[in-house]
């Protein structure tokens, strides 16, 4: 497996690829950006991901996403939510037949932020969470990338 570092606004994110898949994604904590990688399916992420930092759109990236069947699902729907929109844990949970905290569960075990929208996801009565947390980078990571998208989120 291969693995590229890129910088973008928003921190830095460590991509991972076998020759066919794109696998998994981190924010990491800033270090030295990857450069050079032979792997076409990484340099095509590098490419999506930058334009995506000039332009909210779609990935349309070859990926491998590897969970449950019901995560899987979640998944499938996040990938569907517009960039510059979002949905709560209970919408999604309306259209998968199950309930938000099972939402929550799926978008907390989510192995590609920001390539599978999961930060489009919010709670009823605020942002919600974003990889697991509540507050510190992971959210300030999350209101970053909403921002971007062209929402207003309050200070």
């Amino acid at each position: 497996m291969d693995s590229l570092c890129i910088a973008t606004p928003f921190g830095h994110v460590q991509i991972y690829a076998t020759a066919d898949f794109i696998v998994a994604a981190d924010f990491v904590p800033a270090k030295k950006v990857s450069v050079m990688t032979k792997n076409k399916i990484l340099l095509n992420a590098r490419q999506q991901l930058r334009a995506y930092c000039e332009q909210p759109q779609a990935f349309d990236l070859p990926l491998q996403l590897q969970g449950t069947a019901f995560q899987q699902r979640v998944w499938q729907a996040l990938q569907k939510i517009p960039a510059g929109e979002v949905r709560t844990y209970g919408d999604l949970a309306q259209q998968l037949n199950t309930s938000p905290r099972a939402i929550g569960g799926a978008c907390r075990a989510n192995p590609l932020p920001i390539i599978v929208p999961c930060h489009r996801v919010v709670s009823r009565h605020g942002l919600g969470g974003y990889s697991g947390d509540t507050a510190g980078t992971n959210m300030d990571i999350k209101i970053g990338l909403l921002r971007h998208e062209g929402l207003e989120i309050p200070a």
